[in-house]
């Protein structure tokens, strides 16, 4: 991976772990990241991060439909749930695929380096 990729990877897997909505299983994959960059376990690390965060990435229609379940209005409360769920909406109708979340936001940008990663 050429340095410059590996300087904006770490600053984007840096910003994931670091934000609230990022899931357990995606801090620590970006933990085991970070652990590896520069070293002989970084294509091991990087294809497992990959792996994870394409799995994470929560999609604009996931988001709204979770929003708007019963499950959604017990995680978010309900005045909140209708928040995420019209905001939801919102990006859908601005052409975006993902949520903006923190998380999200960074998960996206890592991937859009996806292939001068491997």
């Amino acid at each position: 991976m050429e340095q410059s990729v590996r300087e904006y990877v770490t600053e984007k897997v840096k910003a994931l772990i670091s934000a609230p909505s990022c899931c357990a299983q995606a801090k620590a994959a970006g933990e085991n990241w970070l652990k590896a960059a520069g070293t002989d376990q970084e294509a091991e690390q990087t294809k497992n991060l990959i792996a994870e965060l394409e799995m994470d990435i929560m999609p604009v229609d996931g988001l709204i439909a979770f929003a708007g379940s019963e499950a959604g209005a017990k995680v978010f409360g309900p005045e909140k749930a209708k928040e995420v769920e019209a905001h939801g909406k919102e990006l859908k109708d601005a052409g975006k695929k993902y949520c903006d979340c923190p998380a999200c936001a960074a998960v996206e940008a890592i991937l859009e380096k996806k292939d001068q990663m491997l």
